[in-house]
């Protein structure tokens, strides 16, 4: 009995030793790091990262409004084949998308035929076959605006081409307004005169593809995350003929004003020589226009076999009158951009 007894003093002391352990905590390596940690840890919010587009983003599909002298992606062309390129129209457009992302003041430089007056002259400038000054981007002092360094309202780097399109991040009252490029790279500083500022709800949703190589004009609206294509055909760009017919500038520009019918005089004179009907203006004296009337003809001509042939304009781009018509009805002012490729 007194073994038993004792057996059964031995298993009890088992029995509260091994329960001791069970209801004991664990300890954690880590046990201090736990005890300064707070309950709930707050993670900062990180900023997204938004992705730039590229052409591949975007995407184009076609729903043709204007359907006179149509052209297929391909056709050809005397003995070759001339195309559409619309890899170049969707780079450029993936230009005006990835500005569009951040709310911005929009602006145009601004300075038809010298009006806010003739830009200085830039540093290391070259006179051009047409004995004008010219930077060394090739962009004429004439008709352009000058675009100084942000380090100072002094120094004279380039000048910026009436038309192209600019952010203006600051709300400057000053003289001297720095702008972001969307046409061109860069910031720069530039005098308020040669800018005209468009406010922060301008929506760049049409654009105006013009092709100097193949000699074809398109027209694109956005609809949600679309571009459709809305029209294909021929048309004409300037060619280089010093001294008064130059070519049409390639680049990003802005639809600034239209006209019903945009005068002409006769080279090197200010006698009237006829208009073209239905121009809409995007840099110096460039338009988007019909076939040119001259006088004393009134009527207005509809189309000419010299459309989507070689470059034989001014600087402006000829189509048929009524796809101008079509351009001018459609494309609105700060809203519609002119993109002319190579």
């Amino acid at each position: 009995m007194r073994q038993a007894g004792k057996l059964l003093f031995f298993l009890s002391l088992i029995i509260l030793a091994f329960s001791a352990i069970c209801c004991t905590p664990r300890q954690s390596h880590d046990n201090d790091q736990l005890e300064t940690t707070p309950d709930t840890i707050e993670v900062e919010p990180q900023e997204e990262i938004k992705k730039e587009l590229t052409g591949e983003d975007i995407r184009l599909e076609k729903n043709i409004r204007y359907d006179k002298y149509l052209l297929d992606d391909e056709y050809p062309y005397k003995d070759t084949v001339r195309h559409f390129q619309w890899e170049k129209i969707r780079e450029q457009i993936a230009v005006v998308e990835n500005a569009m992302t951040e709310r911005a003041n929009w602006g145009v430089l601004s300075n038809y035929k010298n009006m806010n007056k003739e830009a200085p002259t830039v540093a290391d400038f070259v006179r051009n076959e047409y004995k004008r000054v010219s930077d060394q981007f090739g962009v004429e002092r004439y008709q352009s605006a000058p675009l100084y360094s942000v380090d100072g309202d002094t120094t004279l780097l380039r000048y910026g081409r009436d038309g192209w399109i600019v952010k203006l991040p600051d709300n400057d009252t000053t003289d001297m307004v720095k702008v972001q490029g969307v046409s061109f790279e860069g910031e720069f500083l530039v005098p308020k005169r040669y800018i005209i500022s468009w406010g922060d709800s301008v929506r760049f949703d049409k654009v105006v593809a013009v092709d100097v190589t193949n000699q074809n004009i398109s027209t694109l609206e956005k609809t949600d995350d679309t571009w459709q294509i809305l029209s294909m055909t021929h048309a004409t760009t300037g060619v280089h003929n010093p001294p008064y017919a130059q070519e049409t500038p390639t680049g990003i520009f802005a639809v600034q004003e239209k006209k019903v019918k945009m005068f002409y005089t006769k080279d090197g004179s200010s006698e009237l020589a006829g208009f073209a009907p239905y121009a809409s203006r995007f840099t110096n004296g460039a338009y988007v226009h019909g076939v040119p009337t001259q006088y004393p003809n009134q009527g207005i001509i509809e189309s000419s076999p010299t459309l989507g042939t070689i470059p034989r304009s001014h600087m402006c781009v000829r189509n048929a009158s009524s796809h101008s018509k079509f351009v001018f009805d459609w494309a609105t002012v700060k809203q519609s951009v002119v993109i002319v490729i190579d």
